[in-house]
């Protein structure tokens, strides 16, 4: 739905620490994807400076074979020189898992309450770039690129899938010199006037795994939660691990509007006018019962959940969540 916006002041810009440069309307005034991903890369990786996410360990587990596009700086030169063959080095800390981004650029995800103009401070309507708000899909494309960022950085090889009804967009994993810019560049698109099909698109990429893999999934997941389910038990079937990040705007959480407005859908819904306040307890309840549904079924499965909020700022969360996650596997793994 497109409700309309209520003016707020403006806010000025934040000033210091790499961190604070994460706010979604700070990140809304920068001229190009490329350089707001840079800028939350920056902010994540600076409020992660205490966490246990390290990359390789010190200690050797095992050999597994080259595949193009790994980081050469793990190859053994020494089996090299005695078999011929690239094979690269294992540390027990790697979970040997490849990492694969999958972004929701459904209809649903255009949606965003703080429009531009509120938040420039500058007397301008809309960003460099052209757009006019800060939307479900402006957040969740960050987060793929911080993520994505963070796993090549530590040696490990990502994958993106960006979707709606079928997959729409497909990178093979890789952790080759300039894979992160490449997927920068798949991210750098729109959404489509279509629906979430998470079932038809979790088939679609488990069709091309061959091994186990951590999937990333940050969609608003406005999707029936039995598909959910059902999606999560085929992913848990495969022995693949699972985060999934649930976008969702304030505005539409808890449908702060008081005037009569059309409400018209983003998935080709229609357009209906009603007044709000008729049906804001019911709506709120209804919203608050999908997101305990979703956390649930996702628990369900021993997957990891992390509710997002668009109007807050990215880099701290997304730092907090990756250190708890790898404290909570470092407790499992020593326990």
């Amino acid at each position: 739905m497109s409700p309309p916006t209520t003016p707020t002041q403006p806010t000025r810009l934040p000033e210091g620490d790499a961190s604070l440069y994460l706010h979604p309307q700070t990140l809304a005034r920068l001229g190009t994807f490329e350089l707001r991903a840079k800028m939350v890369v920056e902010g994540v990786m600076s409020g992660m400076h205490r966490s246990p996410y390290h990359g390789f360990s010190v200690e050797f587990a095992q050999h597994r074979p080259y595949v193009s596009g790994d980081d050469l700086r793990h190859l053994d030169w020494k089996v090299f020189g005695r078999t011929d063959k690239l094979y690269l080095k294992q540390y027990e800390q790697e979970t040997s898992l490849d990492l694969v981004l999958l972004v929701d650029a459904s209809g649903s995800m255009s949606f965003g309450s703080r429009t531009f103009a509120d938040a420039s401070g500058v007397g301008r309507k809309e960003s460099p770039d052209g757009r006019l708000h800060w939307s479900k899909f402006d957040h969740a494309t960050a987060t793929a690129a911080a993520f994505g960022y963070m796993a090549l950085r530590q040696g490990d090889r990502v994958g993106l899938g960006v979707f709606a009804d079928h997959l729409r967009i497909a990178l093979e994993r890789s952790g080759a010199q300039g894979h992160w810019r490449r997927i920068v560049g798949a991210l750098s698109t729109h959404t489509v006037d279509k629906p979430t099909d998470i079932g038809r698109v979790v088939d679609e990429v488990l069709a091309k795994l061959n091994n186990r893999c951590l999937l990333v999934i940050i969609s608003d997941l406005f999707a029936d939660p039995a598909q959910i389910r059902t999606a999560l038990a085929r992913i848990r079937h495969k022995r693949h691990d699972a985060i999934l990040f649930q976008i969702v705007d304030r505005r539409e959480r808890f449908f702060d509007i008081n005037d009569a407005a059309p409400f018209e859908g983003l998935e080709g819904e229609g357009r209906i006018r009603l007044d709000p306040r008729a049906i804001r307890t019911a709506y709120r309840q209804a919203f608050e019962d999908h997101l305990d549904k979703i956390e649930k079924i996702t628990r369900s499965f021993g997957f990891d959940y992390q509710l997002v909020n668009t109007h807050e700022w990215l880099g701290p969360h997304l730092a907090a969540f990756v250190a708890r996650r790898n404290a909570v596997l470092k407790r499992l793994k020593s326990g």
